[in-house]
């Protein structure tokens, strides 16, 4: 008996995560906060030679650099943030272009964009990151997997995880095609993988009443047509001590045809609900399965949250996402806010931590991702 507590505790989470139960009393709702934000469009676009595929994947990325080491950062200027926001494309072709871009904001009036002002700005490693008891869930069960969050989450051929965001869009990490200096093995003939029952219902091996193992699932995968990665996270262009932009996406060759979860400006942490973050990844210990977790957020920087969620490689990438009350429309949603990267060792007043760190989805960067989807600004005017 001493189980069931724990099990009535999974049960719970796992009903708020698909959204069956609400762990918030009435009176009080955390409330998605409304953000004026940036507007970020191509000025220019290059012709670059094909890269040589040549680096090998690495499922997470490592930096020495904690929080109070970022804070002392100087924020970029204009001209620095044009930069790191400029972007590579790689097409399924092989060939690859370097687009430069602009940085506006919208007049008071709302009728048009300006240019934003020019002095403004916006030891030895454990294998695995388990804090303790290891508090990962797998997913089992079709009613589960493929339902809404946690179909949203779909495992690259490089290995890692990514975030389903529109009909034909992946959130990732930059890493997982990229290691900032060329793009990984595999990445011209890069692919998507959809989880699915490996038999169809009624088939053998399906889930009834007399059977105790979990349907098996397979993948299902879908070439991709073409990835952006910023020019921040390609080493040269940016400072290497963190992972500030370790995000990329990825544009299928057709649409998928599931519920995706939208991306949103994260919210500074004391805002979270219950200062926590959930994520759900395909972590390579255990293959085959969709992990997912949650727990509280330790600190952040303006591009960075700290956390101590369990994970292991594999789940890189994952879109971290939490489910917050929207006024205007007057229901709960979960918004996609930042996406693990990966393991940092930190100085905290003399003694070495070490945490998971995800990059967050800043008002910049939400204007950029948004309109690698949509395709013009008009659309992305809500974070």
């Amino acid at each position: 008996m001493a189980g069931i507590p724990g099990l009535l505790f999974l049960l719970f989470f796992l009903l708020c995560a698909v959204g069956q139960v609400s762990p918030y009393s009435a009176p009080w709702k955390p409330t998605w906060p409304a953000y004026r934000l940036p507007v970020v469009l191509p000025q220019s676009t290059l012709n670059l030679a094909k890269p040589d595929f040549g680096a090998e994947a690495k499922l997470e990325v490592s930096s020495s650099c904690g929080p109070q080491c970022h804070k002392g950062t100087p924020l970029p200027t204009y001209e620095e943030a044009k930069q790191y926001l400029s972007y590579e494309t790689l097409y399924a072709n092989g060939s690859r272009t370097e687009t430069q871009v602009g940085i506006y904001i919208l007049s008071s009036s709302g009728d048009g964009a300006q240019h934003r002002d020019s002095g403004s700005s916006g030891k030895s490693r454990r294998k695995r990151q388990i804090y303790g008891y290891d508090s990962r869930f797998s997913i089992f069960g079709k009613d589960f997997l493929l339902n809404y969050p946690f179909s949203t989450s779909v495992k690259l051929s490089t290995g890692c995880t990514g975030t389903l965001v529109a009909e034909k869009h992946v959130l990732t990490a930059a890493h997982c095609i990229h290691d900032g200096k060329t793009y990984v093995k595999g990445t011209q003939k890069l692919r998507v993988g959809f989880l699915k029952p490996k038999f169809k219902d009624g088939g053998r091996g399906a889930n009834d009443s007399t059977s105790a193992m979990p349907e098996q699932m397979k993948f299902q995968w879908i070439r991709v047509k073409r990835t952006h990665v910023p020019k921040g996270w390609i080493k040269g262009n940016a400072n290497d001590i963190g992972m500030d932009y370790d995000y990329a996406l990825l544009e299928l060759k057709k649409p998928h045809k599931r519920k995706f979860m939208k991306i949103g400006v994260s919210p500074p942490a004391k805002q979270l609900p219950g200062g926590r973050i959930h994520f759900s990844g395909y972590d390579n210990d255990r293959p085959g399965n969709l992990v997912y977790r949650f727990c509280d957020v330790k600190d952040e920087t303006y591009d960075l949250l700290y956390q101590q969620c369990d994970a292991q490689p594999g789940a890189s990438g994952s879109g971290v996402y939490v489910r917050m009350w929207k006024r205007q429309q007057q229901k709960w949603e979960r918004k996609i806010i930042g996406i693990f990267s990966g393991h940092q060792w930190v100085d905290m007043n003399g003694s070495p931590q070490d945490f998971n760190v995800a990059v967050r989805i800043t008002p910049l960067k939400y204007a950029q991702i948004c309109y690698w989807i949509k395709g013009n600004y008009l659309d992305c005017r809500e974070g």
